[in-house]
This record gives C-alpha cells, sequence and structure tokens, in this order.
C-alpha cells in the first residue's frame, strides 16, 4: 500500500474551534494527506464561530463546555450518528489526538474493528493540574495516559525529548516523531518592522522580550511576569511585547502594567510581530513542542526557555538560547539581562538559530507521519498487535 490507498479516521478534541499549535498541526497533515490523495475524515467538536476553516471534511460530535474554560469543549461519547458516518467511511487507520472520552471511544471501536490505531501526543496533561493547585493529581492523570497510549499500536512525539519522555513514563514500545513545520516566508527575519514597533510606542533602541501563545496560567504566566519584576527591579532597559490573547489577559496585563499587548495576530501579521521583538522568552513546561520557540528561532531571536520536553529539543543552551531550571526566577532574569545588554550576542544567538530551523519544513515533517500510518498498517497485516510498555 501506498499513500493513495490510505483512509484516516482522525479524531481530534480541537479540530478548529479555537485555534492553537496542535490544531494547527492537524489540519497541516489532513491538507498533505489529501493531497497525496490519501481519504480523510475528521471527527471533532465544532462551534458556531471556528476559528478558521477546516481542512478536509469535518463531522461534528457532541461536547459540552469545559468547566471554567467556556471556550473548550469536551467531545463526551460518539454518538450513533459518527458511528453509522464511520462505518460507511471504513477507515484501514484510526488516529486519535487527544486521551478525551471522544478518544477513547475512537480506540474501543478501532479495538474491535480490528483497525490499528496512532495516537499524536500534543501536550503534557500531567502538568496541568500545578496550575490549579491539585498537583497532587498529576500521578492519576499519568496513570490514565498510560492506560489509554497502550492501547494504541504507536505513538509520535513532536520532539525527540518529549519521545524520551513518554518512555521513560512507559506509554508505549513504539514512540515515534512527528516534529512541527515552518513556514518560512511568514518567519522570517525580513518581517521586522521598525515602523510598527514605533506605532506601539517602543523606541528602535529599545530590546523587546517577547511573549507568544494562549493566555492561560499553564504557559508559565505567573514565572514570566515574575522575571520581568526582576529585571525592573535591576533597571534593566527593556519593554515587554505580549503576542495572544485568553482568559488570563486581565490577570497577565496587571502583573504587566508597562508590557505591550498586542492581541491576537495570525499569519504575516503574526510573523511582524515576532520578527520585531528581540528575543523570545517562554517559561512554560506544558508544551510538547514549542511551534512559538521555532517560529521564534526562524525570526532570528534567541530564546531563553525553561529547561523542559519541546524547548531542549530545539534549544541549544548557549548557542540559540538559554535553557533554565523551570521555576528559577533570578536565572531566568539572568539570562534576559544579559542578552537586553548584548546586541551582539542578540544576533550570534539569533543567526544560529535561523541556521538550525532550516531543516523544518511541513512536507517533510508530514511525510515522516505518513511513513508511520504505513508501517503499523503493515504490521497489522502481518498479525501484529498493540501490546503492553515496560511495567516497573
Amino acid at each position: 500500500m501506498d499513500v493513495t490507498g490510505l483512509r484516516v479516521a482522525l479524531f481530534s478534541g480541537n479540530y478548529n474551534y479555537v485555534r492553537d499549535g496542535a490544531n494547527q498541526a492537524l489540519n497541516r497533515i489532513v491538507g498533505y494527506l489529501l493531497r497525496q490523495g490519501a481519504s480523510v475524515r475528521v471527527y471533532s467538536p465544532t462551534t458556531d464561530t471556528p476559528a478558521f476553516e477546516p481542512a478536509g471534511d469535518l463531522v461534528s460530535t457532541p461536547s459540552v463546555p469545559v468547566p471554567g474554560r467556556g471556550e473548550y469543549r469536551i467531545p463526551y461519547r460518539m454518538s450513533g450518528r459518527v458511528r453509522r458516518d464511520l462505518a460507511k467511511f471504513a477507515p484501514n487507520i484510526v488516529h486519535v489526538s487527544s486521551p478525551d472520552p471522544l478518544g477513547h471511544r475512537a480506540l474501543s471501536w478501532a479495538r474491535r474493528h480490528d483497525r490499528p490505531i496512532v495516537a499524536s501526543v500534543h501536550t503534557r496533561f500531567e502538568t496541568y493540574p500545578r496550575y490549579y493547585g491539585l498537583a497532587f493529581l498529576e500521578p492519576v492523570v499519568e496513570g490514565i495516559l498510560r492506560r489509554f497510549y497502550r492501547r494504541c499500536d504507536a505513538i509520535v512525539a513532536p520532539s525527540e525529548s518529549m519521545a524520551q519522555l513518554l518512555r521513560e513514563q512507559r506509554m508505549s514500545y513504539d514512540v515515534g516523531i512527528w516534529t512541527r513545520g515552518i513556514d518560512r516566508n511568514i518567519f522570517t527575519p525580513a518581517r521586522r518592522d521598525p515602523q510598527w514597533r514605533r506605532s506601539l510606542g517602543i523606541a528602535d533602541d529599545v530590546p523587546v522580550i517577547g511573549f507568544v501563545g494562549r493566555l492561560v496560567m499553564e504557559k508559565g504566566l505567573d514565572v514570566f511576569s515574575d522575571a520581568i519584576d526582576q529585571l525592573n527591579l535591576r533597571q534593566v532597559r527593556h519593554r515587554v511585547l505580549v503576542v495572544g490573547d485568553g482568559p488570563a489577559r486581565e490577570w497577565f496585563q496587571s502583573r504587566l502594567p508597562d508590557g505591550v499587548f498586542a492581541g491576537f495576530q495570525q499569519g504575516p501579521h503574526l510573523g511582524r510581530a515576532v520578527a520585531s521583538m528581540d528575543m523570545l522568552f517562554n517559561p512554560s513546561v506544558t508544551e510538547t513542542f514549542g511551534n512559538v520557540t521555532l517560529e521564534a528561532m526562524a525570526c532570528g531571536l534567541p530564546t531563553v526557555a525553561a529547561r523542559a520536553t519541546g524547548s531542549e529539543s530545539l534549544v541549544t543552551d548557549g548557542v540559540t538560547g538559554r535553557l533554565v531550571r523551570p521555576g528559577a526566577i533570578g536565572a531566568f532574569a539572568d539570562a534576559l539581562q544579559a542578552y537586553c545588554n548584548d546586541a551582539q550576542a542578540r544576533a550570534d544567538a539569533g543567526g544560529a538559530s535561523q541556521a538550525m530551523v532550516e531543516r523544518f519544513g511541513w512536507d517533510q515533517v508530514n511525510q515522516a507521519l505518513v511513513d508511520t500510518y504505513l508501517r503499523v498498517i503493515r504490521q497489522r497485516e502481518r498479525g501484529a498487535r498493540p501490546h503492553a510498555s515496560p511495567v516497573p
């Protein structure tokens, strides 16, 4: 079989109703599959106000709003209508992208109908409880995730550091890489726009520390603002530029009263915003890859990031940026201060970053996942079945 014989049923908890790095990657793989002649059917919650048009055929699944985070929805079951549509589509592989109730039902359907299953890992769900005062639940969440992923034929992670973590957590014997690509027409130093910076009240010679992403606490907003407080106490000259929106925006603005909040940006406008920064500060530990880090590197920026999954696979400490122990406020401030005070250090790290991202083209990246689909199907045809990961 080649790619034209693929019939992929993709299950997602958020395919297009709120824009994020994970669902943009999913839409890109669907678009790539369709261009290569494969058949794809997507099953996900929908809303009347989607963030963007979906790639491929999207079937709406029953869902309810997430308590306290109503912009997100939980697909809580596989309805009879969805089951009939799935049976009619007759996939030869099932791809699940979220360990939610619909993902569990999709796994059960695939096992019952003897279809191979690939799961993609997009975020570190087990770390989320710590941001809501429930850190004691992390082992419980990790156990639920382990049960989910062990039922799959293979799982794919967006970075080698995340893949290694999944192996250490005993999630699966078969852990592959489906990394992320970059659009070099959008993310390039050529998008830097001094006039746009000036329109925001930022002088040409002031170093800009950037944050890019959805404004939610699990992105490390507390660590970011605490490190900026340190720079202010040290009287380090800088400005903060925040690109993104979300439910924690009001809190973040109160913590960064001198920050410039540019709101949600996309496409060329996002490229302009990122390229107009002087460094990216990404303190989050929840990402499995860190699309924003890759985008900043493509724009020629150094990155100061938490030493965590995702960032460790992208940032070379002391070369393309700095990696700092998660939560180490003083060390984050030291790294930011060094780049604020040394334009040549910023330029050197930015040049190294640009060179590093050359290998991240979307077609090459997505073909790796297609190869995984085909390999798993061949293994099933030879009689292979999912088996448990190593036990402690």
